[in-house]
């Protein structure tokens, strides 16, 4: 066997230390982290304490039997699916409109810039400014709905019923839509901006051979344009399904840290921050919730491969 040279060793070695400080961070703020969670679900943790003792499955049992979980969970999901449907079937619309050839649209780069800027604007800043909006009773929605197109909310005071704004933040099924829109408004963006570079790296020369097949726009994008953008759906869907399972910061600025009203918008992300660290400070039961969010992410995750993984064609049978 041909030993290695002095200086292919030093190289080697060197390597080592260019990684080390890498390591070094992840250990300190990623993986400690993760264990500590870990530990903290099996323990009994609460308060000011520093000492704790383990419980086994005493939190996970809790969590299977805690109903306003199950209603976070319930709450993550609508929410979730009210805003990636119609942000990835826009998405998709105005990507295969921009990426078209022979439309040749003028300012593409423009609309590109327009759709993704909202992604670079602060979670904070976009609560604030929803907030605003939607303000009640003087918003400039209501100011709209009331002023200009005449609507009302009826509502009673002092035994009278008088017309009235909309308090869209004491109505649960408003509030869960304005969530979802945000969401959308924020990742509309950064979708259609995916599903353009998915496109713009299809072979032109498939475009070309279905043309002079005689395929019109809607069979080039049925049988060309959608199976070749499978995986980067998949991508999509994947990752907005891991940060729609993490959604706290809208729900939680928006209307408040409970996730009023009726905790109808308290996704899990939120009830782990009331669990942990408003109350009873209960962070063992907040770790568990925390382990129970990553156990759901990995099975949806690992389900959606297994639904749309392409399964190869089998071969037929020589006679």
């Amino acid at each position: 066997m041909k030993k290695k040279s002095g200086i292919e060793t030093k190289t080697n070695r060197n390597g080592y230390f260019f990684v080390l400080p890498f390591i070094l961070v992840y250990a300190a703020f990623q993986f400690w982290p993760i264990l500590y969670t870990l530990i903290l679900g099996f323990s009994d943790l609460k308060g000011l304490r520093s000492d704790f003792s383990f419980v086994g499955l005493k939190n996970f049992q809790k969590l299977i039997h805690d109903r306003y979980f199950w209603g976070s969970v319930k709450n993550t999901f609508i929410m979730w699916g009210c805003n990636f449907a119609p942000q990835l079937g826009i998405a998709l619309l105005f990507a295969i409109w921009f990426t078209d050839i022979r439309l040749n649209l003028k300012g593409r780069g423009l609309f590109r810039a327009v759709f993704y800027m909202p992604n670079l604007l602060t979670t904070a800043s976009i609560a604030i400014l929803f907030r605003s909006l939607f303000a009640y009773p003087v918003g400039p929605v209501n100011q709209f709905l009331t002023g200009t197109l005449g609507i009302w909310s009826s509502g009673v005071v002092d035994g009278e019923i008088v017309n009235q704004g909309f308090n869209f933040f004491r109505m649960p099924n408003a509030s869960r839509l304005i969530v979802s829109f945000i969401q959308w408004w924020m990742w509309c963006g950064h979708t259609l901006i995916m599903l353009m570079a998915g496109i713009t790296s299809i072979s032109p020369s498939l475009y070309e051979a279905a043309i002079v097949d005689g395929a019109n726009n809607r069979q080039q994008t049925f049988y060309i344009t959608l199976p070749l953008l499978r995986p980067m759906m998949l991508y999509i869907l994947v990752t907005s399904m891991i940060g729609g399972m993490q959604l706290f910061e809208i729900p939680f600025l928006l209307t408040g840290m409970h996730g009023e009203p009726d905790f109808k918008i308290r996704t899990m992300s939120v009830y782990l921050y009331n669990m942990g660290f408003q109350g009873g400070t209960d962070y063992s039961y907040a770790a568990a919730i925390a382990i129970a969010i990553f156990i759901i992410t990995i099975i949806l995750s690992l389900g959606i491969n297994a639904l749309v993984k392409e399964r190869p064609a089998k071969s037929r049978k020589e006679d």
